[in-house]
């Protein structure tokens, strides 16, 4: 899996630590993606078809479209 991004429709693949582009509500039209660390993860289900929502460092909220890294 050399440097693949990988869609961030499971929520298995997304912990906190781990560098993600995440689509904002506001930003859902445009396609417009934000980069941040995930801080905490706020979908409950396993998975979800338009990406799993978290909430970054940075107080942003949105759905994850990329996961950059894997931190163990």
């Amino acid at each position: 899996m050399g440097g693949e991004n990988m869609q961030g429709n499971k929520r298995a693949d997304i912990k906190p630590g781990v560098s993600v582009r995440v689509a904002r509500k506001e930003d859902q039209r445009t396609g417009r993606l934000t980069e941040g660390v995930v801080k905490d993860i706020l979908t409950k289900s396993p998975n979800h078809p338009h990406g799993i929502k978290v909430r970054l460092e940075s107080g942003i909220v949105g759905r994850v479209k990329e996961i950059l890294n894997h931190s163990q």
